[in-house]
């Protein structure tokens, strides 16, 4: 499990073509992809699982916990994005 932060002070100030905005790139991806959407509720859980696929977590509001293949808790906050690799067993956990 490697854990991320893609908050405002991470990212990178964007100027190019009269830009103005900050951006953390997310991924770089060369084959199929899924990319969906959780709401996942005050002290909801996605259990344990296998990874079929790599797999990134984007926590974009509220706060949690996250558990990968180091089988340790990890705190986690709005601003984060946890990736697992494919075949690892993991978790989450969010918190009021």
């Amino acid at each position: 499990m490697v854990i991320y932060t893609f908050t405002k002070e991470t990212g990178t100030q964007v100027t190019r073509f009269k830009s103005d905005f900050i951006m953390f790139r997310i991924a770089v991806i060369d084959t199929e992809t899924r990319i969906g959407c959780i709401h996942l509720g005050a002290e909801g859980v996605i259990g344990a699982h296998e990874a079929a696929v790599p797999q990134l977590l984007l926590i974009v509001s509220g706060k949690g916990t996250v558990m990968g293949k180091e089988n340790e808790w990890v705190e986690v906050t709005s601003g984060d994005a946890v990736c697992w690799e494919r075949g690892e067993w993991h978790e989450t956990r969010s918190v009021k």
